[in-house]
């Protein structure tokens, strides 16, 4: 990495899964992998038992893809937040936005805060939209704010004044004034200084709120590498931001809303990465896990957003655009009050898990692919772990007499799967269709331990071409996160009009501004290297609500035309435009694991041989052929319907299809010809 350590240490990159932890590390050229049970009440339990089992004393380096700021948020087990803003302003995150996420539900209840009326504190002072400070808050005031605060025992507190983004001096002056207090403070123009106070707030109270979380998670995690490698060999921690980059264990713990989709982005980096060996560029990578699925889609570079939420609340800061539905392997099956089979959001996790884990009693997605075939018990982790065919089917049995279900159990479990698919299906339309994108002109990747279940199958429906199941497509998010550069994000709002000639000058003022702050940064972290920096505006027509996010150059106005062309249909030629926020994506490049060419090689686990089974496609039963990964001979064609197994994941091939391993390791299923 291009980090100051002196001596090649062990680079292991960790995704923590709401099943599975995986873990990813190159020996000698070839992708090593091990996947543990994750232990949920405390994710750095499962990762101190992997690295244990690894076993080497190397220094380590741990690239970490974490899944607490999210869970944290889902459960709403985080800090006691204070939030200090501007003195009439105090319910901006309680109001909102005008917009409702059921229109038509009466009885729809909206989300609560993360931070309750009593602990919310306004701030008697002004800054003008243009940056003018109007109003200063007195000292005395700033006293008395700090003693409310105190008296109400706060485990952090979030600063975000009204124009802070214009002129951060009056939120310097609070932030000094509450410095001492010993508890942790998250600013606005520090995390996010761009303009919509109710999305920049509720970006501030989130880090807010997950800060102490996240602060102990890293330091026990921390404390567990620290001991597995011993004090001679040290161990340095990196942490996956939501954004598609690492940063360090001390930036991730100041900062961790930028953390939420940690894991997800390492997938779609991941996913890039292996297609582009294969010469796709344009891809839709779909990531389907124990609890849920990701899909995003990737135009030849991975671009990220701002306009993101997370259990309906929105985080502006830049990630990856992500799309996530509750659909995994561990997703429970249900019938509703009217009788309509339901899937998910529900996941039985890794505990109980699934009920061919041996605990489970609920149905789930990967039950269902167990009693179609379509998993083989024996097969499974590689033969580490063996699934309970015959109490599956006697448990949804017992289930389906309970619930008066007079469909078989082949039958419920297709229709499990169908139901399942639909919800996937619909994820992948609304980052592909619904943004103006042509699903037939990209391939799928599929990953994730479920991804290859039920790849074919979508792509079949979404006329998608072609499929790419990559090498070890089970900790594929892992591998994107090894292979994760250092990024840092940054951005200002401008709120420039204009009509058909760029302001270069203070456009190049703008970025050489926010250029500077990304050298200084790096240089503090002890970062070296060549910095790479990718410039773009949002940008909209005036009056609009929303903007597109374009890439800087001297045709920045055309090339929004066009962009607003394909996303929406049409395009104002002669209106005014506004260019709204400067932003900055710094990049320091790690260096990349030296791969052999054929990245797929015998693996900690067993090889088996080929045989044929019955697995049922579409509501028939069918012949079906089993193949180990490792067995199949690169380049050769093979003929569906068949069942791919491997450590990692299993992958389903129905019939009329071709499938081959290509030279890089990755297998191509040609879905339509």
């Amino acid at each position: 990495m291009a980090h100051r350590l002196r001596t090649q240490p062990l680079r292991i990159a960790i995704d923590t899964g709401g099943t599975f932890t995986d873990c990813v590390w190159v020996d000698r050229g070839r992708i090593r992998m091990l996947k543990v049970f994750s232990t949920p009440e405390d994710p750095s339990q499962a990762i101190g038992g992997a690295l244990e089992k690894i076993g080497a004393r190397d220094p380590l380096i741990l690239l970490h893809g974490t899944t607490v700021g999210t869970n944290t948020l889902l459960q709403r087990k985080g800090a006691r937040v204070a939030l200090v803003t501007t003195a009439g302003f105090e319910d901006v995150i309680e109001i909102g936005r005008q917009a409702r996420p059921k229109l038509y539900d009466f009885f729809f209840d909206r989300i609560e805060p993360l931070v309750p009326a009593d602990l919310r504190f306004g701030v008697d002072e002004r800054v003008s939209s243009e940056g003018e400070v109007l109003r200063e808050p007195s000292s005395a005031h700033l006293r008395d704010l700090k003693n409310k605060v105190l008296a109400l025992g706060p485990e952090a507190i979030a600063i975000s004044l009204l124009f802070s983004f214009a002129n951060s001096k009056n939120e310097a002056l609070v932030l000094a004034a509450l410095q001492d207090l010993g508890v942790p403070l998250s600013v606005s123009h520090e995390i996010l200084p761009e303009f919509r106070e109710y999305e920049r707030t509720s970006a501030v109270v989130v880090n807010a709120y997950l800060q102490p979380v996240m602060k102990q998670y890293l330091d026990g995690l921390e404390a567990r590498a620290q001991a597995w490698s011993g004090k001679s060999q040290g161990a340095h921690i990196f942490v996956m931001q939501s954004g598609g980059g690492i940063t360090t264990l001390r930036s991730a713990a100041r900062e961790p809303v930028r953390t939420v989709l940690s894991g997800p982005a390492g997938g779609v980096v991941g996913a890039l990465a292996m297609a582009r060996r294969s010469g796709s560029t344009r891809i839709i990578s779909f990531d389907m896990g124990g609890t849920s699925t990701d899909v995003a889609l990737v135009d030849g570079e991975i671009r990220g957003g701002n306009q993101a939420e997370i259990t309906g609340l929105p985080i502006g800061v830049p990630m990856l655009d992500i799309h996530t539905v509750g659909a995994g392997g561990g997703s429970i099956a249900r019938f509703d009050a009217a009788g309509a089979l339901r899937v998910g959001p529900e996941s039985a996790g890794a505990d109980p898990g699934p009920i061919c884990y041996g605990r489970g009693t609920q149905p789930t997605v990967t039950d269902a692919n167990l009693i179609l075939g379509r998993l083989q018990p024996h097969r499974f982790l590689g033969g580490e772990f063996t699934l309970d065919l015959e109490r599956t089917r006697r448990v949804v049995s017992a289930w389906l007499k309970k619930q008066s279900c007079r469909l078989s159990l082949e039958q419920f479990a297709a229709g499990v799967v169908r139901v399942v698919n639909a919800t996937m299906e619909k994820a992948i339309r609304v980052v592909s269709i619904e943004r103006g994108y042509d699903s037939r002109e990209f391939a799928l990747v599929a990953f994730g331990g479920a991804g290859g279940l039920h790849a074919c199958d979508l792509a079949a429906s979404l006329h998608i071409p072609r499929v790419i199941v990559p090498a070890r497509p089970g900790a594929l998010s892992a591998f994107g996160i090894l292979v994760s550069d250092i990024v840092k994000d940054y951005s200002r709002t401008v709120l420039w009009r204009i009509l058909d000639e760029l302001p270069l000058k203070r456009l190049n003022d703008g970025f050489r501004n926010l250029r500077c702050r990304a050298e200084e940064d790096f240089r503090a972290e002890g970062w070296h290297g060549g910095i790479r920096h990718h410039f773009s505006v949002d940008v909209r027509y005036r009056s609009q609500g929303y903007e597109l996010n374009i890439p800087y150059t001297s045709r920045l106005i055309a090339a929004f035309h066009r962009d607003h062309e394909r996303r929406y249909g049409y395009s104002y030629l002669s209106r005014e435009i506004e260019l709204v926020t400067l932003r900055l994506r710094a990049t320091v490049k790690s260096p990349k694991p030296s791969l052999s060419k054929h990245i797929v090689g015998p693996t900690q686990s067993r090889r088996f041989d080929p045989e044929q089974i019955s697995v049922f496609f579409e509501g028939r039963k069918m012949r079906a052929a089993t193949y180990d990964r490792d067995s199949l001979r690169p380049v050769q064609k093979y003929s569906g319907p068949a069942v791919i197994t491997e450590y990692s994941a299993t992958t389903i091939v129905p019939p009329g299809t071709k499938f081959w391993i290509d030279e890089t390791g990755n297998m191509v299923v040609q879905v339509r010809p």
